[in-house]
Formats: structure tokens, sequence, C-alpha cells
């Protein structure tokens, strides 16, 4: 299955922060959306990187609620991976699985075009494994 149809099913909107803003900040964007993940873009809606829940606990486990004082920028994640509205489950599978991450940037000509966690990903997988057993057995019982 290709991205582009994840993202048709569940939308294209990102909640984004600037590197500029308070990691407090993000710590609330994240609960309010309840999201694992931020993406984090210029003035102009560049990609820069993304902050995620885990950064953020090891910053409070290094630094203590100082952390949440911290410009974003100090903590994002900046050796980010990407993938176009082109690419397939099974290459992001293999993505998140290699580098150990949970959330994907979709990144078009246009700029961000969305983005995909592991959840969307495995969601994707089963709908596909269903489809499947269903063709299997409609099959096998002759219809």
């Amino acid at each position: 299955m290709l991205i582009e149809h994840i993202l048709q099913r569940k939308g294209t909107n990102v909640v984004t922060i600037t590197s500029a803003e308070p990691v407090s900040q993000a710590v609330e964007a994240l609960r309010e959306h309840n999201l694992g993940a931020l993406v984090v873009t210029t003035d102009d809606d560049a990609v820069e990187g993304i902050i995620s829940e885990r950064d953020v606990v090891r910053a409070l486990a290094d630094e203590g609620a100082r952390a949440l004082d911290r410009p974003v920028g100090d903590l994002m994640s900046t050796d980010l991976a990407t993938c176009g509205p082109r690419a397939t489950t099974n290459e992001l599978m293999v993505l998140m699985t290699e580098r150990r991450i949970r959330h994907v940037p979709v990144v078009d000509q246009d700029g961000l075009a969305g983005i995909v966690s592991i959840g969307d990903i495995v969601k994707s997988r089963i709908g596909e494994l269903e489809d499947e057993r269903q063709t299997l057995h409609d099959y096998l019982a002759g219809r």
C-alpha cells in the first residue's frame, strides 16, 4: 500500500512547532493533540526536525524541569527520515525498524504533506492481511 492512501484515510493535518518555541509548548501540544511527536518547521514551513516524547523524557531525566524552558531546537532530532507519498508501507516498515523511529514526515514537492506513525503502518498492514484472508476464504468457499 502507498503512503498517500494512508494519508487519504487519516488526513494530512500535521501539528507543527518552531525550533524557537520552548519545550514546555511542545509538551502542551503533544498532550492537547494526543501525539507522540511534532514536526519542527521553520517560519516558512520547511521541515527542520522532529521532537518526540522520547526526546522530552530524556531531557527531563538529564536536566529536570529546566529542560522545559529550553528551545525545541535544542532537543529535536535533525537526522530526519522522511518519505514521499508514493513510498510503500513495506519501505516505511523497514525504515522505521532500521532507524528505530515511530514517526515519519511525508514530504512532497510542495513541502510537508502529512505524517505517518508506526500505528498507521500497523493498522494499514492489518487491513491488508484481513483483505487477503477474506479473499482466500471466498476463493476456498467457491464464491
